[in-house]
């Protein structure tokens, strides 16, 4: 039997880091992954319930935030409660064993500064980059 997952998405919002009673760290978060096929009148994206525990959960707080794309490989749990009014609830997630960072903050930056028209002085690049122009494109 297999139950692995793979996700590539953004995190719909700011991830918050929360111990249990032993010490152990977990966040969960809400990743928007894009379908694939797209039908008039159905959403674009799915937003999937996500957990990670530890290291990784550290680590997502540490680095990740609103909108950062983020990889994930991990496995489908499915478990369940009764609410207040006795009414059994269902609830199926996604726990992460190991995450990508596939945007850093360096290249945020490089994004909000190419939408303002500003660059930093740290921008290896942008000198060569100034001197093509786009008949120079091979594509």
């Amino acid at each position: 039997m297999i139950n692995r997952v793979m996700e590539i998405g953004r995190i719909t919002k700011d991830p918050v880091l929360r111990k249990t009673q032993n010490g152990t760290s977990v966040v969960s978060f809400v990743l928007a992954v894009n379908r694939k096929v797209k039908k008039e009148g159905q959403p674009d994206a799915d937003f999937i319930n996500c957990q990670a525990w530890g290291k990784t959960a550290e680590a997502i707080c540490t680095y990740v935030s609103k909108g950062h794309m983020l990889g994930l490989e991990g496995r489908i749990q499915t478990r369940n409660y009764d609410d207040r009014d006795g009414k059994r609830v269902y609830i199926t997630e996604v726990v992460a064993d190991s995450v990508q960072f596939l945007e850093s903050k360096k290249s945020d930056e490089s994004a909000q500064n190419e939408a303002t028209g500003a660059y930093t002085q740290n921008d290896e690049y942008a000198d060569y980059a100034a001197d093509i122009q786009d008949d120079d494109l091979p594509f």
